[in-house]
């Protein structure tokens, strides 16, 4: 079985540098000078907090179509001396003007997505910057100003722009149409160019100096406001009080068994942490460690079991200060069995059913699942010499956000992660729009646990709603198939959030097309760039590994 899967993956590996071997301390993100600049915090004698917000810092200068300053995020942080867990949400809220119609026309018929996207009415108070500071706050070892210092330095030096960005930059011509993201078409349009950004370099002088209140008041606020409301299609209605009212929260982890581990990931207003417990819990009931990992039968299941989550998710989660969301019985063990009785081996369900746990497994005649669009985002990791570790998953919702630009930075879309008509067959939507509700996210950072209590891995991933599948994916090929995390990682991306089952193209899993549609599932054989970046524990102490489909890397 070894000799397959090692032919899975070296197709991968083989374009990918080796993750690092063991060390005391790790960084592992989507840019090395992302990851670059956490390890100078590092060196500096600072934390795996300090090293987070520094790379978060460069990810908004090296990587802006998929975070930054301008969105938001979760990050889940465990104190190395005492073991305990905090998880920080800085997810983005919308205005208090927001009503639940809000992506409707005419109250009647849904709002195209496309058109959704660069609406000004797309953009959410952003939360990542108050939650970067309060998480530091709580957790940080540096003085906050000095994180800040790669960034700006690199922001006013220049860096070539990214490939995978010049690639995106040319393939989509509409970015073009945009003024926040034309100077990036100047730029990637001159061959191998160098990007600068100093008005970038400017704001984050002044978030180093003034932490969040430098974006929620003030001649920042205010521009933000105005890049959001201005011009073009449907002009959002954020206010400075929406900025300056705003507050991360910090909420107790979601925490659950899968065979001999605890899986701790992020709690509501994400689905990740959920719907993660939800796909474990129930292949646990199947022998997935003596299963094939390119067989139909294997996909099958993870496939069944996912479409069982997502039936959940879209019925089940909003923003928690919102909807009651009933997170115990989701992930309750006897529930999950009872969910793991409704797979058919040799048929896939015609429509996943969701369940009310507690109640009944099988709600009859379910509402189709409505797909999910987005595909942005990034994930980091590090852990440092103390055994503090961070997992952060930021994001500005589709690749370059709202296409909206401000003082050299993206606005978010993330509004359109709500739920576009607020009632499906009469009953309420758990994630309609409401004034300062937080949109339902598929962030999932997320750490695991031996029986013993201690931590052996970090992860996370980029990729919109499809997050859940990849860290789903590279979870079985540790815990289950025993396989280091760099080959776990670089296993062929399969996943299905329930409308048609994805299989990563050019890979072994694509020949199993017919069998799956033959079984009763809906293929779809396309490219999956994931953006996996764990840590994982060895001999030696720990063991980066960056998603070889991306720019990442994991030092030192």
């Amino acid at each position: 079985m070894m000799n397959r899967i090692l032919l899975i993956v070296l197709f991968l590996l083989s374009t990918s540098s080796l993750a690092s071997a063991g060390s005391t301390e790790q960084v592992v993100s989507a840019h090395p000078l992302a990851s670059e600049a956490g390890l100078e915090m590092l060196r500096r004698g600072g934390n795996a907090m300090d090293a987070a917000v520094a790379v978060q810092a460069m990810l908004t200068f090296i990587e802006p179509q998929e975070s930054g300053i301008g969105g938001g995020g979760f990050l889940l942080f465990r104190d190395g001396a005492t073991g305990a867990l905090s998880f920080h949400d800085g997810r983005e809220t919308a205005p208090a003007a927001a009503t639940p119609a809000r992506f409707m026309i005419a109250g009647r018929w849904r709002m195209p997505f496309p058109l959704a996207v660069v609406s000004g009415r797309a953009v959410g108070v952003p939360g990542l910057v108050p939650m970067l500071y309060a998480a530091h706050e709580a957790h940080g070892r540096l003085p906050w100003r000095e994180l800040f210092e790669p960034a700006i330095a690199r922001a006013e030096a220049g860096a070539p722009l990214p490939e995978r960005m010049q690639r995106q930059l040319r393939r989509d011509a509409s970015l073009r149409v945009f003024s926040g993201t034309r100077p990036l078409g100047r730029a990637a349009r001159e061959g191998d160019p160098q990007w600068r950004n100093p008005e970038l370099a400017g704001v984050l002088r002044r978030i180093a100096a003034e932490g969040p209140a430098a974006m929620q008041t003030g001649v920042l606020a205010e521009n933000l406001v105005a890049a959001a409301g201005s011009g073009g299609w449907l002009p959002g209605d954020l206010t400075v009080e929406d900025l300056a009212s705003y507050r991360p929260q910090q909420r107790e982890p979601v925490c659950g068994r899968y065979r001999r581990w605890t899986l701790c990931s992020a709690p509501p207003p994400s689905s990740g942490g959920i719907a993660l417990l939800q796909m474990l819990g129930v292949l646990e009931h199947f022998d997935l460690p003596a299963m094939v990992p390119d067989s139909a039968a294997t996909v099958h299941l993870i496939a069944e079991a996912s479409r069982l989550a997502f039936a959940d998710r879209q019925r089940h989660l909003g923003d928690p200060d919102f909807v009651t969301v009933p997170t115990a019985g989701l992930i309750d063990p006897e529930y999950l069995a009872q969910r793991a009785g409704l797979i058919d081996p040799g048929r896939a369900l015609d429509l996943p059913p969701p369940g009310v746990p507690g109640v009944t497994p099988v709600i009859e005649d379910p509402p189709p699942l409505e797909p999910d669009k987005e595909a942005g985002t990034t994930h980091f990791s590090i852990i440092d010499a103390d055994g503090n570790a961070v997992a952060v998953t930021s994001s500005i919702e589709a690749p370059f956000g709202s296409r909206r630009a401000v003082d050299g930075y993206l606005l978010n879309n993330q509004l359109t992660d709500f739920d576009f008509a607020p009632f499906r067959d009469g009953q309420a939507v758990a994630n309609a729009v409401a004034p300062g509700k937080r949109p339902r996210s598929s962030m999932a950072p997320t750490f695991v646990f031996d029986e013993d209590g201690e931590l052996v891995l970090v992860i996370g991933s980029r990729g919109g709603s499809r997050i859940i599948g990849y860290v789903l994916k590279t979870l079985i090929g540790v815990l289950d198939w025993e396989l280091p995390l760099a080959e776990a990682v670089a296993l062929p991306n399969v996943l299905h959030r329930g409308e048609r089952l994805e299989i990563e193209a050019g890979t072994v899993l694509a020949e199993r097309a017919r069998e799956l549609e033959a079984l009763g599932h809906r293929v779809d054989v396309r490219v999956l760039e994931s953006g996996l970046h764990g840590i994982e524990q060895v001999d030696g102490g720990w063991r980066g590994a960056a998603d070889p489909r991306m720019e990442g890397t994991a030092v030192p």
